[in-house]
C-alpha cells in the first residue's frame, strides 16, 4: 500500500496505516484534492495485504475542520447543478470507501472535529476522543441539509435517532463527554495519551485473525439492508468461510497446548 500521498500524511508500518490530514494551520481542512486523493487511497486499500487496521489521527490539535471555506465552499457556490453532483458524489464516494476498504478505522480525535471531518471521524470503526474533542455536523449552519455523505444512515445507527436529529438540526457540538455518553466515542483519554491509545487498540486488531475482522467489518456494512433471516444466513456462509481458515485452526491448537494463538490473517 502506496505512502507516497501528496494531500495528507500517511505512515505504514508493522500493519499499521497512520494518516492525517497535513494543514495544522487551518485546522486541517480538506480541498478537492485531499477528498479525492483519500477516496483512492482507501479503494485501493481493500486489495493491500500490508495493512490490516488504519489510524486516523489528528494534527496541530485538531481533527478537521471539515470542507476548506476558500478553497471549497466558496467554488462551489459558482458551480452549475452538474458539477455541485459530481461534487456531492466525490465526497459520499469517500465514505463508501471507507465503509468498503476491508480494513477496521480507528478515529483519534481531538480538537475540532467538524463537517467532512465528523463524517471521517463517523464513517470509522471505532473512536477516541480527548476531552478537548468537539465534533459538528455543522452543514444547515452554512445552509446545507443534514443529510450529506451518508450522516443521516450512519450517525442514527451509531447515537439514535432523536440525537442523531439535534445535532443535525441543530448544527451544534457535541462535546467529548456527551458523545461518549451516547456512544460515539467508545472511549475518552488525556490529550497526550491519544496516540497510545489510538496505537493500542490498533496494535490488538492488527494482533488478530485479520481476514476474519476483515469479514466483520463487510458484514458490519452489509447487513443495514438485510432482513434478519438474511443477516442470519449471510453470517452462516461468512463464519463458514473464516472456519477454512488457518487462523481458526491456529486458534483450537493453541488452545488445545494451553498456549495464545499467533494469528497470520489467513
Amino acid at each position: 500500500m502506496r505512502s507516497d500521498v501528496t494531500h495528507f500524511r500517511c505512515d505504514i508500518a508493522d500493519g499499521i496505516a497512520r494518516i492525517s490530514l497535513d494543514r495544522p494551520e487551518r485546522k486541517n481542512p480538506l480541498t478537492f484534492e485531499s477528498y479525492a486523493e483519500l477516496r483512492d487511497w482507501f479503494r485501493d486499500l481493500h486489495y493491500a495485504d500490508d495493512v490490516d487496521v488504519v489510524v486516523i489521527l489528528p494534527n496541530g490539535g485538531n481533527f478537521s475542520s471539515g470542507g476548506d471555506v476558500h478553497d471549497i465552499i466558496g467554488p462551489l457556490t459558482r458551480m452549475n447543478m452538474k458539477e455541485l453532483l459530481a461534487f456531492t458524489r466525490m465526497t459520499g464516494d469517500l465514505v463508501k470507501a471507507m465503509l468498503g476498504c476491508g480494513k477496521p478505522i480507528i478515529a483519534a480525535v481531538d480538537g475540532v472535529c467538524a463537517g467532512a471531518g465528523a463524517i471521517m471521524a463517523m464513517a470509522s470503526d471505532l473512536r477516541i476522543a480527548t476531552q478537548e474533542a468537539k465534533v459538528a455536523f455543522l452543514f444547515n449552519r452554512v445552509g446545507l441539509a443534514g443529510c450529506d455523505m451518508g450522516a443521516c444512515a450512519i450517525l442514527p445507527r451509531i447515537i439514535g435517532q432523536g440525537r442523531a436529529a439535534e445535532l443535525l438540526y441543530l448544527g451544534r457540538s457535541m462535546k467529548a463527554e456527551e458523545g461518549h455518553a451516547w456512544g460515539f466515542f467508545n472511549e475518552i483519554v488525556g490529550a497526550e495519551g491519544l496516540d497510545e491509545a489510538a496505537m493500542k487498540m490498533a496494535e490488538r486488531i492488527a494482533a488478530g485473525p485479520t481476514f476474519a475482522n476483515s469479514m466483520t467489518k463487510t458484514m458490519l456494512a452489509q447487513e443495514w439492508s438485510m432482513s434478519l433471516e438474511q443477516a442470519i444466513e449471510a453470517e452462516a456462509q461468512a463464519q463458514a468461510i473464516c472456519m477454512q481458515g488457518n487462523d481458526f485452526r491456529r486458534a483450537y491448537e493453541a488452545f488445545a497446548a494451553k498456549e495464545n494463538p499467533v494469528f497470520e490473517g489467513n
